[in-house]
């Protein structure tokens, strides 16, 4: 049984606006085999070259567990920067194979149309699931997907905007899929006042998994109304350097559900790297918003991050 379409004819474009235009975007090949696109206007891939598909999974789907999820018969997701679309896919790989009658209700929010129009294709579908391989070019080309298990919906435009659509719907998400480009290329979206409005989408009991493990992230999200716990590497992997301390960031709104950060993490937010980026009105410049962050900590009192780092022995 569906999930109703929650945002309805808002999330639905003319033909002219879903096609978009494909841009020049080239598949660039991933340790684990799959691919990713190269964003030449924020200077970075939208994954790891460590592997695509693995970090859709690792540091999303299973960071949110959305299979234990899957057992209640009804997941909701927000998908913040839709991108090529692996986050969403994985989402659905791991909630179908715990239950395989799951109702799902996604929405996404995303830039570009260009992006999931051009991944939406040979050999970056390979590798999903038939059913997967179907609903990801429906969605890159028509922003909606309606079956019998799946309602989803693609929201075109600045997510800083049209969060504030899903706000006003009422949306509320068991797992929160929050992928922008990284704080130094993308800071918009990395806020506390952007934070916020996320905030509003999640559900009581849900989870919002991040790659960031940012003290400025960590920080913004504390102060936008999250509890926050750390994405900790497995523990069957090999040892790693001690800058490799996480995977990424976990928030709720239950403490004791999340994997407590560390007491490194914790001096991390001491320091003056912890202090966030802000845009009250929404609508300010990357360069704007780095700058006041800069001017912020060109005044802090509190300890450097090059300290902290001296003092943990990070390089």
């Amino acid at each position: 049984m569906p999930i109703e379409n929650t945002l309805g004819a808002m999330a639905n474009p003319t033909n002219a606006d879903a096609e978009g235009d494909t841009g020049s975007w080239e598949p660039q090949p991933t340790a684990d085999g799959s691919y990713t696109f190269f964003s030449a206007e924020f200077g970075e891939t939208f994954h790891s070259e460590a592997g695509a598909r693995q970090e859709a999974f690792q540091k999303f789907a299973q960071a949110t567990d959305l299979a234990t999820q899957a057992q209640t018969g009804s997941v909701r997701l927000l998908d913040v920067c839709y991108g090529l679309g692996y986050n969403t896919a994985a989402a659905l790989e791991v909630i179908w194979a715990a239950n395989p009658d799951c109702a799902i209700a996604v929405i996404g929010l995303e830039l570009d149309a260009s992006v999931p129009i051009a991944a939406a294709t040979p050999p970056l579908l390979a590798g999903w699931s038939a059913p997967v391989q179907q609903i990801l070019p429906a969605i890159a080309h028509t922003h909606q997907y309606t079956g019998d298990r799946l309602s989803a919906q693609l929201l075109i435009g600045d997510a800083r905007q049209t969060i504030q659509t899903v706000v006003q719907s009422g949306f509320q998400a068991d797992a929160i899929l929050f992928d922008p480009f990284s704080p130094r290329r993308c800071p918009q979206l990395w806020t506390v006042d952007f934070l916020a409005w996320v905030a509003r989408c999640l559900a009581p009991t849900g989870k919002l998994a991040t790659y960031s493990r940012s003290a400025a992230v960590r920080s913004a999200l504390l102060e936008a109304g999250f509890c926050i716990g750390t994405l900790p590497f497995p523990t069957e992997a090999a040892p790693r350097p001690t800058h490799e301390w996480a995977q990424g960031t976990v928030a709720g709104f239950q403490p004791e559900a999340l994997h407590p950060l560390s007491q490194m993490e914790q001096e991390h937010l001491q320091t003056r790297a912890a202090i966030p980026y802000r845009d009250p009105t929404l609508s300010a410049t990357a360069a704007a918003i780095q700058q006041h962050q800069h001017q912020a900590q060109q005044v802090a009192t509190v300890e450097s991050t090059s300290s902290w780092r001296r003092r943990w022995g990070i390089h």
